[in-house]
């Protein structure tokens, strides 16, 4: 069996408080909240919307609005990933993931194997069905459980909770709204299918 990348995640040393850090990203789908330390990133926030901005599917911004002058290195690494991931198509896999500091990633539990699996295994422009990650996870009668730890997500986009869709091929719920998560879908669709024209236009 291939070995696969495990991203790092800090546990706290000495069990000392983090000097948590936090910078916005303007995005074509609004602000991103990012918080993090010097051992990793803790959590990032969505926008709540109900439309989305005008023109988001062809915008190409992104840019840090405001934010502590000396950004750890995890935060500097989550607001290039988050950059890439909008505006340069495949640039994300050139990139390494951030480290991932929140305590639910730090525990041993299903939620944290579900949420790894869907990081290694499901790829940009890539769908799975609740049950299809509960299989990858290890439990195949664990589909409810799955959708317990995509609702649970703290780190969403890097962590791809967005690409588990129902059976039927509905969509279904997303912590950013269900108008966010079909942009997301469609976004890394229209980018996926621009890379493969562009491998194909090579010489």
């Amino acid at each position: 069996m291939a070995s696969r990348l495990v991203p790092k995640v800090n546990s706290k040393q000495g069990g000392s408080p983090c000097k948590e850090k936090h910078v916005v990203l303007l995005s074509p789908v609004g602000r991103i909240e990012i918080s993090g330390c010097e051992m990793g990133v803790h959590e990032i926030k969505l926008p709540k919307m109900s439309v989305l901005p005008a023109g988001a599917e062809s915008s190409v911004s992104c840019e840090e609005s405001q934010g502590d002058k000396e950004m750890p290195e995890p935060l500097q690494q989550c607001t290039a990933w988050l950059r890439a991931y909008f505006c340069e198509p495949g640039g994300t896999e050139r990139l390494p993931v951030p480290a991932l500091h929140h305590p639910l990633l730090l525990r041993d539990s299903f939620t944290r194997q579900v949420l790894w699996t869907l990081l290694n295994d499901v790829k940009f422009g890539e769908a799975v069905s609740y049950k299809q990650l509960a299989d990858l996870a290890g439990n195949s009668r664990a589909a409810r459980a799955v959708g317990g730890a995509m609702r649970s997500n703290p780190i969403p986009i890097i962590i791809p909770c967005h690409r588990v869709i129902r059976s039927s091929g509905d969509s279904g719920n997303y912590g950013g709204g269900q108008l966010l998560k079909e942009w997301l879908l469609s976004h890394e669709k229209l980018q996926k299918e621009k890379l493969q024209e562009e491998k194909l236009a090579r010489p």
